[in-house]
């Protein structure tokens, strides 16, 4: 789905205030995620603040934000003029009140309920009133959190694929009572952004990780079986079926925790034993073999650098 094409309608139960215009982008999280989010806004043209409550994080995302735009230019991606403009409109802070004069505020904390409702009751305390809230959740309802955020018409789901700042794919989400102007906001900013978006009906793990959460649990139970080892499953993967990542490179990447996370959620919501997470990751993450965040997971690393810095 392109630009080119009509967006879809959705069901509105109540619309914003005032017609949504989106000039001001706040990002909560400033982790692999969060990082990927804040390049795809600022490379877009949007003034772009990202929140964190840990100062480490914020640091490395200012550093690996330098290297990616630094690596774009080289790989003529951008112009030395544009990457300049980009990292202007890039920022970072510790202070939650600096989102308060955003128009769209995406959130991309910890995927869990409480956590994510935390961080929107804030959020919803300082911003306008008209601002659109925005979740990165993959597995958790837009409908529960979008009533947790205080502002149900004027929040939707945005999912982007992993990493977002080469991905392309945005799942956008209406939940039961996302007003058309905020929907339509939220598709604006990913066409003006570059990015593909697609709808996708508020469902677990909408359309992607309906697909990648059982098919790289299955892969990390060939390890776990000793049919094979990681390099060779990815390289069959990649090989065979013509994927940019095999699948455990891309839990690496995700992190292992965040992995059970998916699992856990995904299990409770449908039962399907494909979902639950296998033996092998829960002794993973117990032994804080996390993936590229903990420099070891399904392969060892020497950088903790985002992907592509």
């Amino acid at each position: 789905m392109t630009g080119g094409k009509a967006r879809p309608s959705v069901h509105q139960t109540g619309a914003p205030a005032a017609e949504a215009t989106v000039s001001k982008v706040g990002v909560v999280g400033a982790g692999t995620m969060g990082f990927g989010i804040a390049i795809v806004a600022a490379r877009g043209d949007y003034q772009t603040v990202v929140y964190d409550t840990d100062g480490g994080r914020i640091e490395r995302l200012k550093q690996d934000a330098v290297t990616f735009i630094e690596k774009s230019i080289k790989l003529q991606k951008l112009t030395s003029a544009e990457a300049a403009r980009c990292l202007d409109r890039l920022s970072a802070t510790s202070e939650l009140g600096m989102l308060s004069d955003c128009d769209l505020v995406i959130e991309a904390v910890f995927e869990s309920f409480d956590v994510k409702s935390n961080v929107l009751t804030q959020l919803n305390k300082i911003c306008r009133p008209d601002a659109i809230f925005a979740s990165n959740t993959s597995t958790l309802s837009i409908t529960q959190l979008a009533a947790a955020s205080g502002r149900a018409a004027n929040f939707v789901g945005l999912h982007f694929c992993l990493p977002a700042q080469i991905m392309k794919l945005v799942e956008v989400t209406p939940g039961m009572q996302t007003s058309t102007v905020a929907f339509d906001a939220a598709w604006a900013f990913c066409i003006k952004s570059g990015q593909i978006p697609i709808r996708t009906k508020d469902t677990p793990g909408f359309i992607l990780n309906y697909f990648v959460i059982p098919f790289n649990n299955a892969a990390i139970r060939l390890v776990e079986q000793g049919v094979a080892e990681p390099p060779d499953i990815d390289t069959a993967v990649k090989t065979g079926l013509g994927h940019a990542l095999g699948p455990l490179e891309l839990v690496d990447m995700v992190g292992l925790d965040t992995q059970v996370l998916l699992c856990e959620a995904f299990y409770q919501a449908t039962l399907d034993a494909r979902m639950a997470a296998p033996h092998l990751l829960r002794q993973m993450v117990a032994a804080n073999r996390l993936g590229r965040k903990s420099g070891r997971g399904f392969y060892d690393y020497a950088s903790s650098r985002a992907f592509g810095a």
